[in-house]
């Protein structure tokens, strides 16, 4: 599944809200974890070295006319 920017953005969002709303410590760990792993990964998908590599480009190697 590929997340957009904007995607990433809104699940951040949504964990600042719940640390904020929680009171049990272990959730906010929780989620502090999981907001962590978010924002490296998402700067790691960002990077210009990691989109030149998807040119957008797909190869179908199936011809059919064979079966003609």
């Amino acid at each position: 599944m590929d997340f957009t920017s904007q995607d990433i953005a809104v699940i951040e969002q949504a964990l600042q809200i719940a640390i904020r709303s929680q009171g049990e410590t272990g959730s906010i760990r929780s989620y502090q974890e999981v907001l962590s792993k978010l924002k490296t990964n998402a700067a790691a998908a960002m990077q210009p070295s990691s989109l030149l590599s998807e040119d957008g480009f797909r190869f179908d190697y199936d011809d059919s006319s064979d079966l003609l």
